[in-house]
């Protein structure tokens, strides 16, 4: 069961593969190529204005378009910083709020307001967070409101240089680069040969330096009523009918997850990125549990109908990435100064 758009679906499948639609694509893909390449060539020689701020930026983003988790790899770097040393602080755009305005936010905000993934974003990482579209602001609001934070991270923004930045982790999913090519006849944003400072491969083997593997670990969910009760994934009785919903980026890879961990998930609900839950898609729905994810709690736990719905289990995932990436990142920031 889907409820993505037509369009959704098609472009999905045409960017997979080099076939007639993405050829036909091609000649504009050129056009788009060029836009990119002189917008940063005049970054680079100054004609466009980049800020640097006197932290340390991490910015962590993807070319590949839509969700490629960099959520979670965002709560694990906002961790490990802390862990080291660092006072880390979060800057995002806020998907779906108000952009014109920069706002510092709070657990009692709404997400149809400042965004789901900056409101889970604070829940899970407890890091002073500023959403805004233009990130220089947003970083400079940061730094106003907690002058002890020393470290930004930028939840996406590759492509908004007038941010500088200093080290940049460029994230991919299991659909690694698609057909390989630029909008719209493939899915990048940027050319595959774009810099990176580090490449984290969500749900992937790692390549090549500097390169590390994440996997988005769930092993038990909450119920959404009552997050104090769980229960193992691993463990759900086989007489239960049970079905998976997510509106996340990508949603085949929750569904994944689910099958991998043995659960017998017996109808998958894809919802759009980002969906708001103003309607409510399992309302005729005829099974003892929904599976969802912590994106979509977000929105879920504050909408009538939902809220109080028993069926409702949320799946918290965790980032574990394989390797030193830590050791190597504190490197990179070695030099700044520390709590």
């Amino acid at each position: 069961m889907t409820q993505q758009s037509p369009i959704e679906i098609f472009l999905t499948r045409t960017w997979l593969s080099r076939g007639l639609a993405a050829w036909l694509l091609w000649p504009i893909s050129l056009v788009f190529g060029a836009i990119i390449a002189i917008r940063r060539c005049l970054f680079k020689v100054g004609v466009f204005e980049q800020t640097r701020l006197p932290v340390a930026v991490i910015v962590v983003g993807n070319i590949y378009v839509g969700g490629t988790g960099k959520t979670p790899l965002v709560i694990w770097l906002s961790r490990q910083l802390r862990e080291q040393g660092f006072v880390p602080g979060v800057i995002s755009r806020g998907y779906g709020g108000d952009a014109s305005r920069v706002v510092e936010i709070n657990a009692q905000m709404s997400p149809d307001d400042i965004g789901d993934e900056p409101l889970l974003i604070l829940q899970r990482a407890g890091v002073p967070l500023v959403v805004g579209r233009n990130r220089v602001s947003a970083a400079r609001a940061l730094l106003t409101a907690h002058p002890v934070v020393n470290v930004i991270i930028s939840d996406d923004g590759l492509q908004h240089y007038a941010l500088g930045r200093d080290i940049e982790i460029l994230l991919f999913d299991e659909r690694g680069i698609g057909n390989g090519w630029l909008l719209p006849a493939g899915p990048l944003r940027e050319p595959v040969t774009r810099r990176f400072d580090f490449r984290v491969l969500n749900g992937l083997e790692s390549v090549g330096e500097n390169s590390f593997s994440m996997q988005l670990v769930g092993q038990h969910a909450e119920q959404l009523i009552n997050r104090a009760n769980t229960k193992a994934l691993k463990e759900l009785p086989e007489n239960l009918s049970i079905a998976a919903a997510a509106g996340i980026g990508n949603p085949e890879r929750f569904f994944t997850m689910l099958k991998q961990l043995g659960v017998n998930v017996q109808e998958h609900i894809a919802l759009p990125d980002h969906f708001d839950y103003s309607s409510n898609p399992f309302e005729s729905l005829k099974v003892d549990i929904i599976l969802i994810t912590e994106k979509d709690a977000v929105k879920c736990g504050r909408r009538n109908g939902l809220a109080d719905d028993p069926r409702l289990w949320v799946v918290p995932v965790e980032a574990a990435i394989a390797g030193p990436f830590s050791e190597h990142l504190v490197e990179k920031l070695r030099g700044y100064p520390t709590a």
